[in-house]
């Protein structure tokens, strides 16, 4: 026919973009061997600490969807926060996931009596929570279950307060910290059971129950 014949270099200008894969740490473009970016300290002021909180809620409705499908853009509109002022407190998304899970777990144990221990349906009730927490939020239990070393800014940090925060809460509730580790990490287990499809959400509840049962009466 009698087209022009498209050089070499116009067929790559002109060539469609490539879809980009998910990228949880928008917007940056890291080296990821240098670490992450630190998160900026936490607010002091009324207005700031209204904001925070703002984020951490409107994040939460996102921790229950799968990872890749968060966008901090997508929180920053719904929490109506400048998405700089998002990245300033949280460099990734799963520096956010990772603390809304944290304010969750201060939330849940404030909610709880200040007595010494638990009976055995409350302390079954306690880890009922902690599990559905984690099962029902794909987005955090993918931050919890993945590794992570030193060199990723404050996600270890991150990381070690929610395990502290957790021990706590059930070593309180139990009485003992050795029969709350045990407890915790069958609690990960069962999550990970459900995740893999390995164990239904009702026997996994049901499993969990036993294991209270059998950690209560130790």
């Amino acid at each position: 026919m009698g087209g022009r014949a498209i050089s070499q270099n116009e067929a790559q200008t002109n060539r469609t973009p490539e879809m980009s894969e998910p990228n949880s740490l928008e917007p940056y473009s890291l080296d990821l061997a240098a670490g992450l970016p630190q998160m900026a300290a936490a607010p002091t002021t009324p207005r700031q600490l209204l904001r925070y909180a703002r984020i951490l809620k409107t994040a939460a409705g996102f921790a229950q969807r799968q990872f890749d499908t968060v966008s901090l853009s997508d929180v920053s509109t719904r929490a109506h926060v400048p998405l700089g002022t998002l990245y300033r407190y949280f460099p990734s998304t799963v520096h956010l996931m990772l603390a809304v899970y944290r304010q969750q777990l201060r939330e849940l144990n404030d909610s709880k009596p200040a007595s010494s221990r638990c009976s055995q349906q409350e302390l079954a009730g306690l880890g009922m929570e902690i599990f559905h927490m984690r099962v029902m939020q794909p987005a955090v239990e993918h931050c919890l279950s993945r590794t992570w070393d030193t060199r990723d800014g404050d996600i270890p940090v991150l990381l070690r307060d929610i395990e502290a925060l957790s021990a706590e809460m059930v070593a309180a509730a139990i009485g003992d910290a050795g029969r709350a580790r045990i407890l915790l990490h069958v609690i990960s287990g069962l999550v990970q059971s459900v995740n893999c499809r390995r164990i239904s959400l009702f026997d996994a509840e049901k499993d969990l129950k036993n294991a209270c049962k059998l950690i209560a009466d130790a």
